[in-house]
């Protein structure tokens, strides 16, 4: 089994080709281009470097949300067009267990945080089982940070937090944690294309699988533009709020 997967629903653009037992490549971007400027580019990139015969991919796996609106769409529209063009399946992963893939063998809560804006965050809960395998405690949902360290507090294990959401929620995490809690590092802290195939080898093996044309983005909530129309703003779109 073989898979490209594709990740640009933050602030980092990522991809990977990976088999079940290895990642061949891995391509990462945390800069200030766009998504569309670089995704592209970057899978070019690893498939030369990787010598890769597309007739030896088994099916594209792409986060599917939440995230950056914009982010989503792209990154959507590139596995659907992939999918389509090497009439292969897409693999649906949600963006935050994902992430919390990043700390795989952690024995605390993970908990992922995407600044959602509006004062929210996108989050779940997981830890892993014995073996490795990923435990969904709370799919992935949008809340106020607040809400979300008291919801943590119920849990009464120690947390670990992760995300680009991190930076911005520092201090409501400190004001309102009554456990103990760290935050991840670096290096294993934004998506990562690598930890999303190994999700998606698992989903594979599950039959978990959707048509190119079947697969769409999951926002978790509206848009901004949406948001402003139903409150009665006169801005309807903002890129910067995406």
């Amino acid at each position: 089994m073989k898979i490209i997967a594709i990740d640009s629903s933050g602030l980092v653009a990522t991809v990977a080709i990976a088999t079940g037992e290895s990642i061949i490549a891995e391509y990462t971007v945390n800069y200030k281009k766009t998504h569309s400027q670089t995704l592209l580019p970057m899978l070019d990139e690893i498939s030369r470097m990787t010598e890769l015969d597309l007739d030896t991919i088994d099916a594209i796996a792409v986060a599917a949300g939440p995230g950056s609106f914009t982010g989503l769409r792209i990154g959507s529209a590139t596995a659907k067009g992939l999918a389509m063009a090497l009439k292969l399946p897409v693999i649906e992963v949600p963006t935050v267990d994902a992430l919390a893939m990043n700390l795989w063998g952690i024995t605390d809560v993970i908990c992922p945080i995407m600044d959602a804006r509006r004062n929210q965050v996108y989050t779940g809960f997981y830890d892993f089982d014995p073996d490795g395998r990923l435990n969904i405690l709370h799919e992935q949902f949008a809340e106020d940070i607040v809400k979300v360290t008291q919801l943590l507090n119920e849990i009464g294990r120690e947390v670990v937090f992760l995300g680009d959401g991190v930076p911005v929620s520092k201090d409501a995490i400190a004001a309102n944690m009554c456990l103990p809690y760290r935050f991840a590092p670096p290096h294993c802290s934004r998506q990562r294309a690598g930890a999303l195939a190994t999700l998606a080898a698992r989903y594979y093996e599950e039959g978990r699988l959707v048509s190119a044309t079947d697969h769409k983005p999951e926002y978790l909530r509206p848009s901004q533009a949406e948001y402003n129309a139903a409150h009665g703003n006169i801005e309807l779109h903002n890129p910067h709020n995406d």
